[in-house]
Order: C-alpha cells, then structure tokens, then sequence
C-alpha cells in the first residue's frame, strides 16, 4: 500500500499520479505499485513540486509496518532505536508585541465629535 500527499503542488502532478494511483481526496493518492515504480513515482513528485510539500508513505517489512518519506516538510522523519518518529521545529517564541499606551485613534475621534 502506497500514499501520497500532495499540498501546494501543480495540477500537472496530480495528473501523473493519477496515472498509477487513485486520488481519494484532493492531493492525497492511494495504491499498489510495485517498488520500483513508488520510486520512480516519488523521483517525479520530488523534481515537479515546485514551492509544494509532499509525503509519501508505504508498507514495509518492520516493526512499525510502514515507512515514509518527507519533501519540503519542515516536520523530518528520524530514526530513533529503529523506530521513525518525527521530529517537529522547535516553535521559537515571538518577543511581545509593545502595548501603545493612550487612547485610540477611534477614541480620539469619537471624543472630539462631541
């Protein structure tokens, strides 16, 4: 079983997916193929993308049942002890915006007025 996701990717991949996978929703495409063309199929979706980002994801022979493989994405995948996990960006905290101190231009307005 092979999955692929597609987000932010030209419509012309999504039609050379089509050709071997079935699209169940928009960007995400399911299938059987053989090893050989889930590779040539993610060489395509690599080089075609563009700005987009894609996920492919299949059943193997492990303890998870499956692997997969980011393009783009700013989640990675790692191997952890033989387990893939994903590892997130750290979120780095954004400096508080400064609170203007006084009445609103609104306000001012609505004072003035009468």
């Amino acid at each position: 079983m092979t999955v692929i996701i597609l987000t932010n990717c030209p419509a012309g991949l999504r039609g050379l997916l089509t050709r071997w996978l079935l699209e169940i929703s928009p960007g995400v495409f399911i299938g059987g193929p053989s090893a050989r063309v889930r590779q040539v199929l993610w060489d395509e979706v690599r080089q075609y993308a563009g700005n987009g980002r894609a996920l492919l994801a299949y059943s193997t022979n492990n303890e998870q049942g499956f692997t997969f493989e980011t393009f783009d994405h700013k989640w990675r995948p790692v191997d952890h002890e033989g387990m893939t996990l994903i590892q997130r960006p750290k979120h780095q905290i954004a400096e508080p915006v400064p609170v203007k101190k006084g009445w609103s231009k609104a306000s001012k307005r609505r004072r003035f007025a009468k």
